[in-house]
């Protein structure tokens, strides 16, 4: 069945509002507060710990979302200059739900959340469009991957109802920018298996792709594993 998608469709108004989504994170932050500030985060030579179990898997989504709420604050705070109104206010909303996804993240983990990471953008050109678009596709399909990869290894089913929300946000964001750069790419052959599922990665992949733009290091070694 072929289905016809209009890009109004792409509006973040009918299906999730940044107001919705941080009442669902008051009510939840503390089912999951109650676990993390049993364990403490660390560093070591090899760089920040993310911790283990699922702590550990919480960190790491914590890095995802901190990098891409820096990340947006760039694009909104220097624009290039094609940006269209349609555009602004639709980069505007993701910005607002990464950083709603951060400040959860780090709530959620209390005293063991890793600390504020320092990123490296210098090698992105804010100025260019498709520059800028391409970068957000690459980490919007990165954040997909990852939550998809890290939700098998989460134990506990009240975090991973947390994933799979925050996921389904990440799979919008990418959806509208794969769009913005060709129109019907949403779900390539680049996006989806041949299952039609979106793919999966484990996290020392993922923060290999993301390694160019996280100025701090990272030490994913007690993130649990299959």
């Amino acid at each position: 069945m072929k289905v016809l998608r209009k890009r109004t469709t792409l509006s973040y108004g009918s299906p999730i509002k940044r107001r919705d989504f941080l009442t669902y994170v008051a009510a939840s932050v503390s089912i999951v507060t109650v676990a993390a500030a049993c364990t403490k985060n660390d560093s070591s030579n090899n760089g920040i710990d993310l911790g283990s179990g699922d702590i550990g898997i919480l960190n790491y989504s914590y890095a995802l979302a901190q990098l891409e709420a820096a990340f947006y604050t760039q694009v909104i705070n220097t624009p290039y200059s094609s940006l269209t109104g349609d555009e602004l206010s639709f980069i505007t909303d993701i910005k607002g739900h990464e950083i709603a996804h951060r400040e959860f993240l780090k709530a959620a983990l209390s005293t063991s959340a890793i600390p504020p990471l320092e990123f490296d953008f210098t090698s992105i050109n804010f100025a260019n469009r498709s520059n800028v678009l391409n970068i957000a596709k690459t980490f919007g399909d990165t954040a997909v991957s990852a939550y998809n990869g890290a939700g098998q290894l989460l134990t506990s089913a009240d975090y991973l109802l947390i994933a799979g929300k925050i996921v389904s946000v990440e799979a919008r964001h990418v959806a509208y920018i794969r769009d913005l750069i060709s129109y019907g790419s949403f779900a390539d052959s680049t996006a989806v298996d041949s299952n039609g599922l979106d793919m999966q990665q484990k996290p020392t992949d993922v923060l290999a792709t993301l390694d160019p733009y996280i100025k701090s290091k990272l030490d994913p070694s007690h993130l649990p594993t299959l």
